[in-house]
């Protein structure tokens, strides 16, 4: 597992010593920010369901200004320090402990991008997506990258947000989801 692009480029991070922790591939990686290249410079991440923190440092290394990464996992949290230190990227980087829901209930501020790779059929995406709209967490034109199982259909809608993308990378899918856009009657 390295960093694919920008200033940590080449960099290998620390892996999970079993199966306990699922890293994004790099090819779906690659895949995803060839998808963001416009969203990324200056923009606020929440890599959340983190892992090893390989999303989030990505999303640093091509210019992103602020990474929130959030896991319950103490393995996970380990790994993730480690990765931050080993990129350097303390300054840009703030690591929330716990669960999904306290995560997102105790955030500040808004994201431009969030990042969301749950464990495979947990039945967290729904929660995750009714808690971000509820507690505004994604910036007007923002976006969210949900991460999933292929056999997994997430609805054309979900929780205020739309579905604008989808894209399959063997046995994962992506959707991308914005804010639904309320037309003013005015």
């Amino acid at each position: 597992m390295r960093i694919i692009a920008g200033k940590y480029k080449g960099r290998r991070l620390e892996s999970p010593a079993d199966y306990a922790i699922r890293p994004t591939t790099d090819k779906v990686k690659e895949a995803l920010f060839s998808i963001l290249t416009e969203k990324i410079w200056g923009s606020r991440v929440l890599d959340l369901f983190s892992g090893t923190g390989s999303l989030g440092l990505e999303a640093l290394s091509r210019g992103a200004a602020y990474c929130v990464f959030g896991d319950h996992s103490r393995e996970s949290l380990r790994l993730i320090r480690e990765n931050i230190a080993h990129c350097k990227a303390q300054e840009g980087a703030r690591i929330a402990s716990g669960d999904f829901r306290k995560t997102l209930m105790n955030l500040d501020g808004q994201f431009d991008i969030i990042l969301l790779d749950p464990p495979y059929g947990r039945d967290f995406l729904l929660p995750a997506f009714e808690l971000i709209g509820q507690q505004g967490l994604l910036a007007d034109g923002g976006i969210i990258v949900a991460e999933h199982r292929k056999e997994e259909v997430l609805s054309e809608t979900l929780c205020g947000f739309s579905k604008v993308k989808e894209r399959k990378y063997g046995i994962i899918k992506l959707s991308i989801y914005q804010q639904d856009i309320v037309e003013s009657s005015l």
